[in-house]
């Protein structure tokens, strides 16, 4: 493995941890101050697929017994970008910024940053590049043509979830004018059982 993949692997891996520590942070002073968890199953869904994928490009790579440069420094570049999509998203939310569905009382909408251009940031401009980053740069085409799809399962339930919720709880989250960057409207789901 190139020199630099070893560099930058521990260092993804800080950073995941880093972000991991910030959301539980959040997560418990929202709780303290009275805000509900929504959509458990499908938040332990997406972080199952989220550490698979991480686990799978890590096995993928020290399989290969070369590793194309272009490819990995193209990919280490999106990885940078989804890092810096995801400070925004981050310094955006402020305190309410966590990797689970939680709404706080009062819960108000974000129109700043990234949420000034498309609806959910956090997945669409920091997450679907992560993963894809990641696998480019360690080389790791299976699991980006099996991964990423598979991916795509829980991603689509949580932003359909979040779509429900904020919907319902949100003072002005049906009027937020952003580009959603998929159709989350799911017929048959009863938006009354939210509260």
């Amino acid at each position: 493995m190139p020199t630099y993949l070893i560099l930058f692997l521990p260092a993804a891996l800080a950073w995941r941890l880093t972000t991991v520590a910030i959301s539980s942070r959040n997560e418990r002073s929202l709780k303290a101050n009275g805000a509900r968890e929504y959509g458990t199953p499908v938040s332990m869904l997406l972080a199952g697929f989220h550490v698979a994928f991480y686990i799978a490009t890590m096995v993928e790579t020290n399989m290969r017994q070369t590793v194309e440069t272009t490819i990995s420094y193209v990919g280490i570049a999106l990885y940078l970008f989804s890092v810096s999509a995801l400070i925004s998203v981050i310094r955006s939310l402020g305190s309410l910024w966590t990797i689970k569905l939680i709404i706080a009382p009062h819960h108000q909408v974000v129109s700043t940053g990234l949420f000034s251009l498309v609806r959910h940031p956090n997945y669409f401009v920091s997450i679907v590049p992560e993963l894809l980053g990641l696998g480019l740069a360690t080389n790791a085409y299976g699991t980006i043509c099996i991964g990423l799809p598979l991916y795509a399962i829980p991603l689509f339930l949580r932003v359909r979830e979040e779509e429900r919720v904020m919907r319902v709880l949100v003072t002005g989250y049906r009027e937020a004018r952003t580009f959603i960057p998929c159709q989350s409207h799911a017929p048959g789901i009863a938006v009354e059982n939210v509260a």
